[in-house]
Parts: structure tokens; sequence; C-alpha cells
């Protein structure tokens, strides 16, 4: 119950019902902050109990500095959790692990339970390997059941035995599709003793792309599986009060321009802007102009220009969603009711207080892609051969794109500055026009083979994989139907896609395939080989399915470099498929041009894709759809009933689902047998009171690795090599390398994901230079081995580790298994130049110190090689954790480097997480002691 200091407990009334709620204007100095800090501002209020949220972090929240990087920590209680299966099995396997501990510790292992409603979608487990071909769909569905029976027995057995916990079957849709459409309530309603309670929904997710729900004016963010299991089991989470970007929306789209232009767009001007660990408020009179889906869609791909959340504020769009996702008309009003009464209801006029205010004119947004390696660096289409070739010849990307707007218009602007980006859109922006061709050379290397009957060649730069796919752009009817209606009228000129593409369609819910149906567009889709392959991530996590076996071959053969195109959010080395070089993000109508173009040397926008029965040539621009033809198919097919009928039974799942008898127990059976579900170790020899902290003292460098180094080259992700420690630890428990499934499929078995930590295959670890992949030398004089094999060396020498790394450790997804592998490898510290926020706090809930080197320090600029070994001191005896530590690293020829770096612990409940060993081993105390 609220302290309610403020006295700002009331009631609102809509219709016949009062609900209890919360006034932000009982606290001066709220209604001057960004809609994303008034609900926190809200969340604070409700929860104050005067122990844990305090008055005084409603003040400081009241008080706000938007230029203040040093701003006080509040307390965050999250009104719910999303989990999908990657992510949601390993907290599944915690939460059981945790009853066991409890149980052996003398608790009572009921106490182990989710405290608040928690969602947890089975959407990443499907994988493509059938494609282009009606029985696509069921035949995966079998496999994806076939291969994960096991874990889908364990969160059937947790659905049973938990509190507060449902979980959505396999094959239904992808978590933040099915937030967006049917679980967010943008307003929540919880009943009290004092009748209903009506407060802004929040949740926490435990898949960087949760922010998609701020389109919808939800605030939610994405954390790992750890700090999201404590948010389960009702630990509020320590924040510091963010800094807030304002973002200006103006104007409206152009014909000719989709969503995922915008997004790229957006993306792009913020990583340049640097937003990480800021939260962006959109606002302006473009808002109004921004549906709801496109909005989705801009929340979405927070994480890749590093922004915890990017959010709308409701409004006549919001209400509008909602009734067509089939919302009930009481909550409708309640949504708009609440918003108005308390301040979060969109004005085009007001202007809140922002720490800096960007701007964008949607009309300067041009069709775009973005690659071949990271989501951030836009290629706008009309270059986009130019640059291919110049990535081709060795370029960097700003250096490829900017040759070829140089050569467009004779004029160039500094990378990094952000105003410059806007006005080289605004300048640039001409849709359907291209420059001049590249006359550079670029390699050639084409590879004879026979698809289908009939011969041909494959060369760098054909593209091998053109997949519809990802929450991003699915969720979306717009850029979906653009994508049929193209797919129709390319099918209706006589073209087909060419025969060495992987093609495949994978929407975020079954509301696609039904209002696909509706407009009569699956069978030109299928005719292009988009048939229906799953309801889930498949390409943009890396279930992509093996490549079609002959290009496989003639890629392996020529050592090619080809590339994926895909409508997802992520294109990280080595994510999309192991034999794609370069992977491309575009919109789903350019996913399927490019399939018909079948390389990514085409230029899409002056050369012909084909030719029509009559040998006319077919440009893009002859079977682009108009706005007004996609709005016109939009209006007639999309209906509330789909929502309402797909989501009636979301629950329900297949006759494999239904089929599995579990026994009723508190605690889980383990089986020793398994090979996707084992008991994890993180609690041995655990006792009620933590061990003293310690220095870390003749530590050895696990790996040194260089700036921009993501969780998915640290996580275990992707499909197992055979020959990998994975592979060998698989194959030695009699697994089959065809039923070896994915990295992913298997995170509730830490003896394959350790094996898997630090293993991508482009991973460069500067200790063993000039090879790519997760290999490193124990030290002083060891050779070559993998990194899991010279873990289990040092383990058994007793030897503590550390990473060494530059800039922006740990970006990308939220994945838990990087701070979970990493700990489990024996590192104990992460020594960075600066680190991305969701990795830094999951090393934290897993017991790994984060440091960071002083500005102008680096591994390169102190002169360390990762050879030394290293002391960290300061931390003996410290209380509270200190702020700054000393570190020496001893050279093997006797030389040494002293330097002084930053603890980055940045909250005192972080502070308690590394002392009592991790997040787990804390919040299990906390309830053996209560």
């Amino acid at each position: 119950m609220s302290q309610n200091s403020f006295a700002a407990q009331d009631r609102l009334q809509v219709a016949d019902t009062a609900y209890e709620i919360y006034r932000l204007d009982a606290v001066p100095g709220l209604d001057r902050l960004p809609y994303s800090l008034k609900v926190l501002a809200e969340n604070l209020l409700r929860n104050e109990d005067g122990r844990v949220v305090t008055a005084e972090q409603v003040r400081a929240l009241a008080a706000w500095d938007p230029a203040g990087t040093d701003n006080p920590e509040i307390q965050f209680t999250p009104a719910r959790v999303l989990m999908q299966d990657f992510t949601g099995v390993p907290c599944v396997v915690d939460l059981v692990a945790m009853r066991n501990a409890m149980t052996e510790l003398g608790g009572d292992p009921q106490r182990i339970n989710p405290l608040i409603p928690t969602d947890l979608v089975i959407d990443h487990s499907v994988i493509a390997d059938v494609f282009g071909r009606p029985d696509a769909y069921l035949r995966n569905a079998e496999l994806e059941f076939e291969r994960n029976r096991e874990r889908y027995e364990l969160l059937r057995w947790a659905q049973q035995s938990f509190a507060d916990f449902q979980v959505v079957p396999p094959n239904t849709g992808i978590c933040h599709q099915v937030n967006l459409e049917y679980l967010a309530r943008t307003v929540f309603v919880r009943q009290t003793p004092d009748g209903p309670l009506a407060y802004p929904d929040t949740l926490v997710g435990t898949d960087s792309h949760t922010p998609m729900i701020n389109g919808l004016g939800v605030l939610g963010w994405g954390v790992g599986g750890i700090e999201a299991e404590a948010a389960m089991l009702g630990q509020p989470m320590s924040m510091l009060i963010p800094q807030v970007v304002g973002l200006k929306l103006t104007g409206e789209l152009r014909e000719g321009t989709t969503a995922t232009d915008l997004v790229l767009t957006v993306a792009e001007l913020l990583r340049r802007t640097r937003v990480v660990g800021k939260f962006v408020d959109f606002f302006g009179p473009g808002v109004g102009n921004v549906p709801l889906a496109t909005r989705a869609t801009l929340g979405n791909m927070s994480p890749e220009y590093g922004s915890t959340v990017t959010i709308f504020p409701i409004d006549d769009e919001t209400l509008d969603y909602l009734r067509l996702t089939g919302r009930a008309p009481e909550q409708v009003a309640l949504v708009e009711a609440y918003a108005k009464e308390q301040g979060l209801w969109h004005d085009p006029d007001h202007v809140p207080e922002y720490s800096q205010v960007v701007e964008l004119d949607l009309g300067t947004v041009e069709p775009s892609l973005a690659g071949p390696r990271r989501p951030q660096d836009r290629i706008p289409l009309r270059v986009a051969q130019h640059t291919f070739r110049a990535l081709l010849n060795g370029k960097g990307v700003e250096e490829a794109v900017q040759g070829g707007l140089d050569e467009a218009s004779g004029e160039s602007f500094p990378a990094s500055d952000p105003v410059a980006i806007s006005a080289r859109i605004e300048r640039d922006a001409l849709p359907f026009t291209a420059p001049g061709t590249d006359p550079a050379q670029w390699p050639t290397n084409p590879v004879p083979l026979s698809l289908g009957g009939a011969d041909t060649t494959i060369d760098h730069g054909h593209v091998v994989i053109a997949a519809i796919t990802s929450c991003t752009n699915t969720s979306n009817p717009s850029v979906m139907i653009a994508a049929g209606l193209l797919a129709k009228n390319a099918v209706e000129r006589g073209l087909r896609s060419k025969p060495w593409v992987k093609t495949s369609l994978a929407p975020g819910s079954r509301v696609v395939t039904d209002y696909y149906e509706r407009a009569g567009l699956t069978p030109y889709l299928n005719e292009l080989g988009f048939d229906l392959v799953g309801y889930g991530c498949t390409t943009c996590i890396g279930n992509s399915g093996p490549l079609i076996p002959e290009v496989s071959d003639a890629v392996a053969t020529g050592d090619l470099n080809v590339s994926a195109v895909l409508s997802g959010n992520r294109n990280f080395e080595g994510r999309i498929h192991a034999e794609t070089k370069m992977n491309f993000l575009t919109s789903p109508p350019l996913v399927i041009a490019y399939a018909l173009a079948g390389t990514m040397h085409a230029d899409l926008l002056t050369e012909p894709l084909g030719r029509d029965a009559d040998g006319v040539d077919v440009y893009l621009k002859d079977i682009w759809p108009t706005g007004a033809q996609i709005k016109t198919v939009v209006d007639a097919v999309v209906e509330a009933d789909m929502f309402t009928k797909g989501y009636s039974d979301v629950l329900v799942g297949d006759d494999n689902w239904r089929g599995m008898s579990l026994a009723d127990s508190a605690v889980f059976d383990w089986q020793e047998d398994s090979t996707y579900v084992r008991h994890p170790p993180y609690f041995e020899g655990m006792r009620r009171d933590p061990d003293p902290v310690q220095d870390i003292a003749g530590a050895r460098v696990l790996a040194h690795l260089g700036d921009s180094v993501t969780t998915d080259h640290i996580s275990p992700a992707g499909s197992i090599l055979p020959s990998s420690p994975a592979g060998e630890y698989l194959k030695s428990h009699g697994v089959k390398v065809r039923d070896f499934n994915s990295y992913g499929s298997r995170r509730g078995n830490h003896d394959v994901m350790i094996r898997g930590t630090f293993a991508n295959v482009r991973l460069r670890n500067k200790l063993v230079p000039g090879v790519e992949g997760g290999f490193t030398r124990v030290l002083p004089d060891g050779e070559q081995s993998s990194i899991f094999d010279a873990a289990m060396v040092y383990a058994e020498q007793g030897t503590p580790l550390v990473v060494l790394a530059g800039s922006d450790y740990g970006s990308g997804s939220s994945r838990d298994w990087a701070a979970k592998g990493t700990m489990l490898l024996g590192v104990r510290a992460v020594l960075a130049t600066s680190f991305e926020r969701i990795h830094r706090s999951n090393l934290i809930g897993m017991g790994v110190l984060p440091l960071q080197f002083a500005d102008g320090d680096s591994p390169e600029a102190l002169g360390l090689d990762g050879t030394e070994t290293y002391l960290i001191s300061g931390l003996a005896g410290a209380d509270p954790m200190p702020r700054e530590v000393e570190v020496r690293a001893d050279a093997d020829d006797g030389g040494s480097r002293e330097f002084t770096m930053t603890v980055r612990i940045d909250t005192p409940a972080e502070a308690a997480y590394y002392t009592h060993g991790g997040i787990l081993q804390y919040v299990l105390r906390q309830l053996l002691s209560d």
C-alpha cells in the first residue's frame, strides 16, 4: 500500500466504474516532464512504501535536470513481464533450480513463484528448414516439436505449477506482435480492497525488442533474463533517472517510402545522436501522421540505436488501434479518460522539457536498406549498387555510401554529424532516381551449378536468402500488404524469384495470414516461393535453416561472398547464416524485389528486374504498389474480428502441445539424460550468508576483443557446428548432427551453452591474430585452442580470468547467456572502454565485475596486449563498493602497467547483487530471510 505522501490518491469515473488512480498533478513539477518520465512518476507515487520507494525519489523525478548526467536512483516496479522461449527457458530453469535450492536450504519451494503476471510466448524455436512449398509450415512445425519436446515439457510444467504464469504455445506468433495485438492494456487495472486500481501498463521483457510496445504508449524495455526473474519475484528494478531525447516529427512520408525506410532512417540518426541508455520520446505535429503499426516498428528498433525506450504518447491513433485489434470498448474508454486526466494525451502544441531535441521531417525519408553488418548503417536504395560494389572492394560502409552520394551530388558531409545527416537526407531524398554506376571493378568468381534441371552460375554478391521475417515489419499491415501487392504485380508480369534464392515468409501472427487470404494475395506470394514457413522469428535470429544444397556447395567451392536480404532488425556478423557474409535489412516489398533480381549488384531503380511474356522490360516502378492501393486493401481486409477470433484460443495450442502428460509437483523432475534441460550449477555450495568480496589476483585474459563486440559475438546463437566444442559434446551424448537444433533451443543446458560462449564464427580475439572464431591461447605460452577448452585448463589451475574489450561492449540483444556463459567460463571481470546498458547489468547479475577504462585510456593506449597477468585491488573489505579500483598488469618479461578503472556498479541494488554473487543468490537469500 502506498504511503501517499503527496495525497495523490483519487478516483476517476469512467462510465459506470470508479477507478482508484494516483494523480500526477498532485506533485508540482511533474507536468513539465516528457511522457515517459510521467509514467515513471506515477509508478513511484503508486508504489511508495517509505523503504524501497520513497518520497525523495518522487521529488527527485519532479526536480529532474534534463541536462544532468548523474541523476538520482529510483526503483521501478513493472506491471508485468514478457518472455520469449529462447530467453524464457533459462528463466524457468533458474526458477525451478531456485525451488531446489530453497528446499536444500530449509525453505518453502512454493515461495519461488512469479509475483507479477508473466507471459511467455514460444516464438524463437521454429526453423525455416522447409521452404517454397505448400506444406512448409506444417513440416517445420513438426520438426520444431520433435526437436524441442523436452523444453516444451518444462514450459508446460511451469504453466501448470507457477501462479500468474501463462504460456502462448508454439506456432502462434512472435512475442512482440502478440504483446502489441493482444497482451498489452495501455492502462492496467488491478483489483484492490478499495476497488479497481488503474495505472499505466508497464513491463520488462527478456528480449531487447520489447520497446515495440512503446508504439502503443506502453513503457517497457528489454532486460536480461536475470533481471526479469528478479522482477517476477517482486524485486523492484533499480535505475538511474535517464536523460530523455525528444524526437520532433514533422511532415509525412512521401509516395514510394515505407515504414521500414523510416525506421532505418531513425536508426541511423539516433545512433549518431548517441542515445545509448537514454529514453527517446516522439512529439510534434508529425506524430499524428504516423500509424500505430509504424510507431511500433520504430519502438521495436530501439536497441539498434541504443535507447532504452522509444515511445509515442497516447492519442486518437492509439485508441483506433485498440479498437482495430478487438480490445473491449470499456478498455478503450478507460485509456482515453485516464490519459487525458493524467496529462498523458498527446498535445502537438505542447513541448515538454527534453535533454536534447532532434528533428526529422518525414518527407525526407527515402527507400533504404541497412547493412552489411549493422542495422544503423543505412544505405539509400538509389546508391545500393554503388555501395555494395565498394564494399566488395574493401571500402567501409560510410565511405561506400558517401561515395555514392558524392557521385550523385558532388557534395559531402561529416559522417558523425546528425544535423549533417538530416541535411543529406533532405537534399538527396528523390524517389526512384539513381546516380551512375560505379565503373570500378569488383571481385568475381562465377561458380557453375544446376538448379531444377537448368544450368546457371552464382558469384560474389548473389542473394541466397530473401526472408520476410521478424516482428519489426510483419506486425505492420502496410508493408506486408505492399509486399503482397508487389508479388501479385510481379507474377502477373511474368517475373519469378531466382532459383538460387531461399525464400520464406514468417509472419508475427496468424492475423497476417488471415488478411493475406482475404486480400487474395497468398497465391502470388507462393508463386514467388514466399510460402508460409512458420509463425516465429526464423531468419532474423539465425533460424534460417540450410541454404539450397547446390548453392551451399557452390558458395563453399568458390569461397563466395553471398548475401541475405531480410525484413528483420538484426544483421550482425554470423547471425543470419554462417555462409552469408553480408546481410541487409529492408522492407518486405524490397525483400521480394531482391529475390526477383537475385543479386546485390542490381540497381533496382534503373535496371529491369526481368522481361514479361512479350519481351518488355519490367522495372521495379512498374510493379510497385501506390500508397492509395495499399491503403485501399488494408482498409478492406484488416478488421477487428480477425484479432478477436485469432486470439480467442491463443493459449490452447495444437495436439502436440495439449497431449503432453506431466506430473503435478512443486519441484521439477530433472532428467539426467536430457540434452536440452539440465540442473544449472548456480547454487552449488551456496550458504545462507554470502562470502566477503575479494580482490582478483593472478588473472589471465581469456579474450582480448575490439570495439562493438555484440552479445551475438559473446552468446551462443545460431546453428551448432559439429566440430565445435558444443557439437562434440552433443555427439558424445548420442545426438545426431541433424538433431543438433540451435544454441537458442538448448539454452536450458548450461553444458552446451558454455561451450558456445565466445564461439561466434566472426569473433576476433587479438590473442590469436588473423583467426576468426572462438579461439584463444592458454597463457603464457600455450598453443591455440578453443576458448572453452582454454577456460577449462585455467579452471584446473585455479586461475581467474578477465576479458579485455573496447567500446560499446555487449551491444545488441539482451542475451542473459552472454553473461551466464562468461561467468561459467571463470571470467571474474570485464575491462572495457564502455558498456552497453543491458549487458553491463547482466554481468553484475551473474557476479561478474564490469570495469571501465578512464577517459582516454584503452588497452591499446595503455600498451596492453592481453598476455599480462592482472591484479585488481581495492575490492576486499570495501563497504560500500568502491567507485574505482587499481589495476596492475604484469607482463611476462617483467614490465608492468598500473592504472585506475571505474567500477560500473551504478546503484546500491547492483552492489547488493554483486556482493551476493549474483541477483539470483540475492533474491533467494532475501526470501529465506523473510
